[in-house]
């Protein structure tokens, strides 16, 4: 959803989070991964606007930051 919101492809994401676009697509099907891979994708997205919501009662969630 992060990813899409930007308009960014898998390989945009990995390149600007440092890891490879295969880390991407096996962690988007669902595949486990390290903390240091998620944390890294964190930044990314959060460096280009996402922000992360936390759970609320419908779940958790992510927006783009207004400007």
């Amino acid at each position: 959803m992060a990813r899409a919101a930007l308009g960014w492809g898998v390989r945009d994401l990995a390149e600007k989070a440092g890891v490879t676009a295969n880390t991407v697509t096996r962690i988007e099907n669902g595949s486990d991964a390290k903390q240091s891979t998620v944390a890294a994708l964190r930044t990314a997205l959060e460096a280009a606007g996402v922000e992360f919501i936390p759970e609320n009662g419908g779940g958790a969630g992510v927006r783009l930051r207004k400007a």
